[in-house]
């Protein structure tokens, strides 16, 4: 429970308008601190100030991802309680929140313009584009070792992109799904899948926050190379997590963090890599606690660290 000054801190920090405003973009999902800024259509030195407050009063935590720096929703507990009650009696229709939700979505498809934009132009040579980052097949062998040898009765593939995860682990699988919101990945997969010979392959365009699959309907979902693209990854953990069946296994497979700013610059990367305290806790949150972390090292000077993790809802 919060002592009486705490509630009263806490009810400060978020009764200001711009605060509250803020506190209900960030339950939608996490924001970097120019995008909050867009929404709000307020300054840098304003918003900034705006958050530190909301940090202090712990209504907001505050990451540092590279040169860019996020906020999201606070961890579960009293004070957030006390914040998600008050955006609870908000009034939907209300101008100002209005404002904000169509400006939020504005931001996003600038996101998804400037993620097609480069999809459309590295489609053919996507592999060659991660081989610049990843030695691929001492990847591929951790990600076989991570899904075990199978069988498989069916496999879903999250963002496919070349549908390299198909190929590699179609045999194993008695059928497959691969979904992108990319045509001209899913071009790039047929393509691939086809060559391969791989009859029980079905490749879908579809959303991984929202693939409309059943509940538990996989015992392997992989999401390779994925998450550093998304502005909700979390989110798209806890999708992966609510596919998986009970003896089935998540298989994500992501950079350690670094400071490649490059990557982010040119090849549309949000997220500069993820920490395995933070995966674990979106592992553990979607309803997978028995987590298995494989960390595979450059092999060679300024490279990027591939992290394989294997998540299951009870040990193997």
């Amino acid at each position: 429970m919060l002592s009486a000054d705490r509630t009263v801190e806490v009810l400060r920090a978020a009764g200001e308008p711009s605060r509250l405003r803020i506190l209900a973009l960030l339950a939608r999902e996490e924001l970097a601190v120019l995008e909050i800024c867009k929404v709000l259509d307020q300054s840098q030195p304003r918003v900034s100030r705006h958050l530190r407050l909301l940090a202090e009063a712990g209504l907001v935590e505050r990451f540092p991802d590279g040169a860019w720096v996020f906020y999201r929703s606070a961890a579960p507990g009293h004070a957030r309680s006390l914040a998600d009650q008050v955006l609870a009696g908000l009034d939907p229709a209300d101008a100002a929140l209005t404002r904000d939700a169509e400006r939020l979505e504005a931001v996003r498809a600038e996101r998804r313009n400037a993620a097609d934009h480069y999809f459309a132009r590295n489609a053919a040579t996507w592999d060659e584009i991660r081989s610049l980052h990843v030695a691929e097949a001492e990847v591929e062998a951790a990600i076989l070792r991570a899904a075990g040898p199978g069988p498989f009765q069916r496999l879903v593939d999250l963002g496919t992109g070349s549908g390299r995860m198909l190929t590699l682990l179609g045999e194993r699988s008695k059928s497959c799904i691969g979904l992108d919101l990319s045509q001209q990945m899913l071009n790039v997969a047929r393509a691939r899948v086809e060559a391969a010979g791989l009859k029980q392959v079905e490749l879908r365009h579809g959303d991984i926050f929202s693939t409309r699959l059943p509940d538990g309907c996989a015992d392997l979902v992989v999401v390779h190379q994925v998450l550093h693209y998304l502005g909700d990854p979390a989110a798209a953990v806890r999708e992966a997590g609510r596919l998986i069946g009970a003896s089935g296994r998540l298989v994500i497979v992501d950079f350690a963090p670094h400071s490649l700013e490059v990557l982010r610059e040119q090849h549309q990367h949000r997220r500069l890599g993820f920490a395995a305290a933070e995966m674990k806790r979106w592992l553990v949150s979607a309803g997978l606690p028995q987590v298995d972390l494989e960390t595979l090292p450059p092999d060679r000077t300024g490279g990027l660290t591939v992290c394989v993790w294997t998540a299951q809802r009870s040990p193997a």
